[in-house]
């Protein structure tokens, strides 16, 4: 009889191992994909000119200037058209871009384009974007080879409130 209580011991801590080890991945899993977002979508993308201090700071004037614009400007009631009003302001976007960049002392232009693009997975709030091929609104800065900004034209995810990205993990635990 007490040879046989070890061998219980043993066998009910192997047991709750192995229900810890392949249940807890489960639950989380579980959770990570609660609020994806599937439908059609729009990015904005802002690549700065490097990544330098300066580039970066002006590319967030550029965004706050090219999200004014969109927020009071581009209606975006349906993907198309968001997508086609953006389209037939890519010459005022791109002068806005410019003007920003003129009024802080730079000169090396900026370009906007329409294109589809892959971009990672990304939080909103309580939205999850899964990593994928979007239409986006390109805004390059001089090279465009610095870090960028991204957000979500259609539908709105960046206007109006401000948005800042955390992992599942961090939100979790943090």
């Amino acid at each position: 009889m007490k040879k046989l209580i070890p061998v219980c011991k043993k066998t009910l801590c192997m047991l709750l191992s192995a229900l810890i080890i392949f249940c807890i991945p489960s639950i989380f899993l579980g959770c990570i994909d609660n609020n994806t977002y599937d439908g059609e979508l729009l990015r904005l993308h802002i690549r700065a000119h490097s990544n330098a201090t300066v580039d970066q700071t002006v590319k967030l004037k550029v965004r706050d200037a090219v999200n004014d614009f969109i927020a009071d400007n581009i209606r975006k009631s349906t993907f198309e058209e968001a997508y086609a009003e953006i389209g037939a302001n890519l010459g005022a976007i791109t002068d806005i871009a410019n003007g920003v960049l003129r009024r802080n002392g730079f000169y090396y232009g900026a370009r906007a384009r329409l294109n589809n693009e892959y971009f990672p997975s990304r939080m909103y709030k309580d939205v999850t974007v899964p990593a994928g091929y979007y239409d986006a609104l390109i805004i390059e800065l001089g090279d465009g080879k610095g870090d960028n900004w991204w957000c979500v034209v259609y539908p709105p995810l960046c206007y109006g409130e401000d948005f800042e990205y955390k992992s599942f993990f961090a939100e979790l635990f943090g």
